[in-house]
């Protein structure tokens, strides 16, 4: 799955959209983030980590690596 199906399905199951993901980042990174702007970081995966963390956040939620050993 890319990114930007997974960020949308796992903001769909706490009724957050994009939109609102996109104006968190802006006021949580003293950036200026647009739907279109994080759209395309999604989709052509050239979101960085501390953006993802943001997004995380903004879910409730926490970015974390999982061994698959």
């Amino acid at each position: 799955m890319n990114a930007i199906n997974e960020v949308k399905m796992l903001a769909a199951k706490k009724g957050v959209t994009l939109t609102s993901l996109a104006k968190y980042l802006s006021e949580h990174s003293g950036k200026i983030y647009s739907i279109n702007n994080l759209s395309n970081k999604l989709r052509s995966n050239t979101i960085r980590y501390s953006e993802m963390k943001l997004i995380a956040e903004a879910l409730d939620m926490e970015l974390t690596f999982v061994d698959k050993k």
